[in-house]
């Protein structure tokens, strides 16, 4: 029996390359998907494929589970990117639930990352309330708008931004050349933001297919009085003419970067005043987001979603502690419950504007809690005194919360644009 094994017949191990098509079929199982693919989706999808990052469970050689792993940059606050681990592909076959298969997956996976170095693991969560015992916790929120158009109150006469600025329909090739430097410029700015590589461009603009349903967007860039690219949308639009012949019709937002407010504010009034449209829909945003306000009617922008977003696993207390930026300044002694072996701890940082230093300590702890807590707070996006409340942090001296709030929460939410 190799190490791989276990008493079930049930062996996790990393597939092959050979198994790959088998691989990707268990995965569309899993998401209830129609398990066909075509040799285009094949092709496209095994552009990503790294041996030894994409797990499968077997039991008498057909894969009933899976699970994929890469490597991202993700943005800390102040801007600075660390190493992680993101998750995805997770899929259990429901004639396999509740062997432990997941468990085995993951504990082999965030081994390897954290021997690798990686600073934190990642996940989209598609079911809440499966990540927390491996200890992912929610770090990120995402809002989705309906933008009612006639109600935003919005001038019918908009011909363009009136800063100087400038909007132009793009094709992908285009949206490919001037995308990846507008992106890299908010990932050093927005705690939450991941990488975006040369294959996710290819994959967003066409010109590799990996999804059969695949259509093409529209593509706007803004660009300032300067001549220089400070944002960019990909949008779909329906065609919806209504029962009594009227244009009707849905602009739906893809994605839609900004790195400047003037940016933002000049595509949203863009998109809601193209011709025939009624509804805009935002697409993945921050809760926090600018566009409700950037209406002079901000109720004509209703919430249609609202939920977590990216969770967060910490790997390396230490070096996540000290790769984020403290607008305070002070001292926290947290006492950290680690999962599977990996990560507890006790543990001293030292914060200010200048810098941090996190080392392992045997001072008295003010804070415990666990790795998932801390995982939800590192991005200053959830309360240590929120999560006291509601008893999953215990401050061991009074005050020791609200002093970690202080500390670790930021003015503006953090924000993961992307679904991985």
């Amino acid at each position: 029996m190799t190490s791989a094994s276990r008493a079930d017949g049930i062996d996790v191990r990393p597939i092959a390359e050979a198994e790959f098509t088998d691989w990707l079929r268990a995965v569309n199982t899993g998401f209830l998907r129609v398990p066909t693919l075509s040799e285009e989706e094949i092709e496209a999808r095994r552009e990503r494929f790294v041996p030894g990052r994409y797990l499968g469970a077997f039991d008498g050689g057909r894969c009933v589970a899976t699970f994929r792993s890469f490597g991202q940059e993700l943005t800390a606050v102040g801007g600075a990117s660390v190493p992680a681990d993101a998750v995805s592909g997770v899929t259990v076959h429901p004639t396999h639930r509740r062997r432990g298969l997941l468990s085995r997956m993951m504990a082999r996976d965030l081994a390897a990352a954290r021997e690798r170095g990686d600073v934190v693991a990642t996940l989209i969560a598609a079911e809440y309330p499966i990540y927390g015992r491996y200890g992912f916790g929610p770090a990120t929120g995402m809002a989705e708008w309906t933008v009612d158009v006639p109600r935003a109150g919005l001038d019918a006469r908009w011909a363009g931004p009136a800063d100087g600025g400038r909007i132009d329909l793009v094709d992908g090739e285009e949206v490919r050349k001037l995308g990846p430097d507008l992106h890299a410029r908010l990932c050093r700015t927005q705690p939450g933001a991941i990488d975006r590589d040369e294959l996710w461009w290819k994959w967003n603009t066409g010109a590799v297919r990996a999804d059969p349903s695949w259509k093409d967007p529209f593509h706007a860039v803004y660009r300032s009085a300067s001549g220089e690219v400070e944002g960019m949308v990909a949008y779909d639009v329906d065609d919806n003419w209504g029962d009594a012949k009227q244009p009707l019709n849905t602009a739906s937002v893809r994605w839609l970067t900004g790195v400047t407010p003037a940016a933002e504010r000049a595509l949203w009034q863009y998109l809601c005043s193209v011709d025939w449209v009624v509804k805009v829909k935002s697409g993945w945003r921050a809760p926090d987001d600018l566009l409700p306000h950037v209406l002079p009617d901000p109720r004509a922008a209703a919430i249609t979603s609202l939920a977590d977003w990216l969770w967060v696993r910490i790997l390396d207390v230490e070096r996540a502690l000290e790769a984020r930026t403290y607008e305070g300044e002070g001292t926290l002694v947290l006492e950290v419950a680690g999962v599977d072996g990996l990560t507890g701890g006790r543990y001293r940082l030292e914060a200010s504007p200048d810098g941090a230093v996190c080392a392992p300590t045997t001072a008295s702890a003010d804070l415990t809690l666990g790795v998932g807590e801390l995982g939800a707070l590192w991005l200053g996006d959830e309360s240590a005194v929120r999560l006291a409340a509601l008893g999953r942090v215990r401050e061991e001296r009074a005050g020791a919360a609200r002093k970690a709030d202080a500390l670790l929460r930021t003015p503006r939410r953090p924000w993961c644009p992307d679904l991985f």
